[in-house]
């Protein structure tokens, strides 16, 4: 049996060790067509789209608008409520005196709350699918992925609701007995980005509510429906009025932003984003001495080495990279490949990306939306303009399309003095950097003021450890592409971020611990 299975042609390669590389040629194709309108699924509930600011439980219009966009054809959904400073302390004082009854509830009560909330969350999935991708611009089926996602934090914070312990401290005096108590620090800021509108709210807020807090929220100006639909299913839940309040703005947006990191009734700020904007809140709230959590911006190393199951790897890469158009914080920047499979790694890459279909989310056999916006789109053309110019050959994609849409793009022949080795591209850009040694792409990887994530893909057991150790992230996916999940703590080192969301941790930034001495006894 062992004669025969060495006689396969697999393992005679794999044992072989003077063997090269088994490579596949590949021909960059022609642009295709793609679909950039679709038909727009109608609501089941329309109610859902909900056209107001929301503070104490009350939708909040205004003379003062600003227009949201479907990111894939430009074309107007609806006008939301300019706010600004003023507004923001009408809704930090309803939390403010929501807090005061909110924080006394029990874990028990909360849970059902978050589990009602849950629950009504997952039985509206498409909906609110419908309502993401119209103003995001993913695909469907990644839309749905996200509501179902971004409920997980519901549930699994209710569920750590009941179990914010404190710990009884042994004494060293006979008449003392020393405890800790945690209790929810107030009022919190939560500032959210457009990429995952449902999920950077949920993250966020399940674990605020489940601590005893209550919350006033900025979502990104581009994608505030789907946390006004949330705000909706919050009321259905029953959770009570100021426990959750939304501040709508997209010109106002540093005049907001400064209000919550200032206002003294603000205990803490929660915020994701790049970093630059995270620096900025940071020294806005050091004035009143606010607790912070960051989520700030990444530039993820994805290493393969000579030894990783290369097709694996491939498939990683695409999940890691290309998921949302490359628009994810822990997306894969520089694609680090050891030069034994270099060329076969990069020839699978390609023609795996260029069965990917572009096109609007709605439009069934759309695998990938638009960016965003113009200044996303300006972005990767400036980066793969920069690659190919010093040297870098486009294998699939690289070509602009017209309105939000970029082709998802393969480049060989990186080197570390172009843009994407330093910049985080945000867009479906792969670029592939060749490396000959361990030592050697542990210190490329390392090098970035970033640590975010970073990936690595080996089926040596001891390179598995000793990778995961040094690079420097606060999360590492080996031979694993997707690293959020609610069980999971989320959260980078160095300056991309301060914090841990999700998981048992989750609760730890949202709540104070209290030491208490019992004496006389």
């Amino acid at each position: 049996m062992i004669r025969a299975a060495i006689r396969t042609p697999y393992l005679r390669a794999c044992l072989n060790p003077s063997r090269s590389p088994i490579t596949r040629k590949f021909t960059m194709s022609a642009p295709k067509a793609f679909v950039a309108t679709a038909e727009i699924p109608k609501l089941s509930d329309p109610s859902l789209f909900c056209h107001g600011a929301f503070i104490n439980n009350e939708w909040i219009k205004s003379d003062k608008t600003f227009t949201v966009t479907d990111p894939a054809t430009g074309k107007e959904i609806g006008k939301l409520p300019e706010m600004g400073a003023q507004d923001t302390k009408v809704a930090i004082n309803a939390a403010s005196d929501a807090f005061k009854t909110w924080s006394q509830t029990t874990g028990k009560q909360r849970h059902d709350l978050l589990k009602r909330w849950y629950d009504l969350t997952l039985e509206n999935q498409t909906d609110l699918a419908t309502i993401l991708t119209w103003e995001n611009g993913k695909s469907y089926a990644e839309a749905k992925g996200e509501i179902v996602y971004g409920a997980s934090f519901f549930e699994w914070f209710a569920e750590e609701a009941v179990r914010s312990y404190g710990h009884v401290i042994p004494s060293h005096i006979p008449s003392q007995r020393f405890i800790t108590i945690k209790q929810p620090v107030g009022v919190v800021g939560i500032i959210t980005p457009w990429n995952f509108p449902n999920a950077m709210i949920t993250r966020k807020v399940g674990a605020a509510l489940a601590a005893g807090c209550t919350v006033v929220i900025k979502p990104g100006a581009e994608t505030p429906y789907s946390a006004l639909a949330l705000c909706e299913l919050a009321v259905r839940a029953g959770i009570p009025k100021g426990v959750i309040n939304v501040v709508t703005t997209d010109k106002n947006v540093a005049e907001v932003g400064k209000e919550l990191c200032t206002n003294p009734t603000v205990k803490k700020i929660s915020f994701t984003g790049s970093t630059a904007v995270g620096k900025l809140l940071m020294s806005q709230s050091s004035g009143t001495m606010k607790k912070i959590s960051m989520e700030l911006g990444g530039n993820a190393p994805f290493i393969v080495f000579d030894d990783a199951d290369v097709d694996a790897a491939v498939e990683g890469a695409l999940a890691c990279k290309f998921r949302g158009s490359g628009q994810t914080c822990v997306c894969a920047n520089r694609l680090y490949i050891q030069k034994g499979i270099y060329p076969l790694f990069a020839s699978r890459l390609a023609e795996k990306v260029s069965q990917f279909k572009v096109g609007h989310g709605f439009n069934p056999d759309t695998t990938h939306g638009p960016l965003i916006n113009e200044k996303g789109i300006e972005k990767v053309k400036r980066h793969v303009e920069d690659a190919v110019q010093k040297g870098g050959e486009v294998l699939v994609g690289g070509k602009y399309l017209g309105g939000n849409f970029f082709e998802p793009t393969v480049i060989t022949g990186m080197t570390n003095d172009m843009c994407i080795a330093g910049e985080e591209t945000f867009g479906p850009v792969a670029g592939l950097f060749q490396f000959s040694t361990e030592e050697e792409v542990i210190a490329l990887a390392n090098n970035t003021e970033f640590g975010l994530a970073s990936y690595f893909y080996s089926r040596d057991i001891g390179r598995i450890w000793r990778v995961a150790e040094q690079l420097e992230s606060g999360m590492v996916g080996a031979n694993s592409p997707i690293l959020s999940s609610c069980y999971t703590p989320f959260g980078g080192i160095k300056e991309s971020g301060v914090g841990r969301e999700g998981s048992m941790y989750g609760l730890d930034d949202y709540t104070n611990i209290k030491y208490i001495n019992m004496g006389g006894i």
